[in-house]
């Protein structure tokens, strides 16, 4: 599959290349277009502390280069590539010496939420590294119950919060299972990340959704420059383009890596649904 003419369409159209030089020129291709970008080295669920040292590194050279070349782009990171499931001591030490580099390149490490058995978790660690050293961020998934009080809660503590839906397939006794019922949760936080939140990420490449945030931003006089929107690198490009032109900041979510296949497998298994959105962007231009 990873050699075949299909594999090496999909991998071009959604990930910026195999190496962290590959990613480095597609993040200067979208600077130069008035995009910023965060990367996200491809590898989740590693099964030894070896593997997440890697990771943690990767990620360390990432910081150092986009230092280096003062490119606007920051790193993504999963908890289960840096150990989490393995000992979350270990992962603790591995995000601490990254969330150390960013700060003292003033940067910032955006902790990407997975299934709804981390959420606990994941926000204890960044809350704590924040409190700590700053330069570290959540992510929100709208379509979790208890969404609401953790905005709440992270807002308060002065922390950078991107929202999305969520992609993860979740019970009903945590999430909500209807399509409307998560679009009506992602507005309301986001409503309430563009009033009180730090720095928001609306991340999302539901056209409804994005109308609906530049409704309600125009309406309450909130500037552009108040919050960003965040998309997939290859996903409705014709969306990111009519963004920028508008004057919205725009930040493109970056894979890289030799783990490209089992990054779009696990997706697709998680939820059927992934598919269908596959499918469609492989088609849009």
């Amino acid at each position: 599959m990873e050699t075949s003419a299909l594999a090496h369409r999909l991998s071009s159209r959604f990930v910026a290349g195999e190496t962290l030089p590959d990613a480095l020129a597609v993040a200067r291709r979208f600077n130069a277009e008035g995009i910023a970008v965060t990367l996200d080295h491809l590898g989740e669920n590693v099964t030894s502390c070896e593997e997440a040292a890697a990771s943690r590194d990767e990620y360390s050279r990432a910081l150092d280069q986009i230092q280096a070349e003062r490119l606007n782009a920051t790193v993504s990171v999963k908890l289960t590539q840096f150990g989490m499931d393995l000992d979350e001591a270990v992962c603790r030490d591995n995000v601490e010496q990254l969330v150390r580099v960013a700060a003292q390149h003033e940067n910032f490490v955006r902790v990407d939420m997975e299934s709804s058995a981390y959420t606990g978790r994941t926000l204890a660690l960044v809350t704590d590294l924040h409190a700590r050293y700053g330069s570290v961020g959540a992510v929100i998934q709208a379509y979790l119950h208890r969404s609401e009080k953790d905005v709440e809660m992270l807002t308060k503590k002065g922390i950078r919060i991107r929202l999305c839906k969520g992609a993860y397939l979740e019970a009903a006794e945590v999430a909500y299972q209807r399509k409307a019922d998560v679009d009506r949760n992602f507005v309301h936080l986001m409503k309430m990340l563009l009033q009180s939140g730090v720095d928001p990420a609306i991340a999302t490449h539901d056209e409804a959704m994005i109308a609906e945030t530049e409704r309600f931003a125009t309406a309450n006089k909130i500037p552009p420059s108040a919050f960003e929107f965040q998309m997939l690198y290859g996903i409705r490009r014709d969306i990111q383009k009519r963004l920028v032109s508008a004057g919205y900041r725009l930040r493109l979510y970056v894979p890289y890596g030799k783990a490209w296949y089992p990054y779009f497998m696990r997706r697709l298994a998680e939820r059927p649904a992934n598919l269908l959105f596959l499918v469609r962007n492989l088609l849009r231009s």
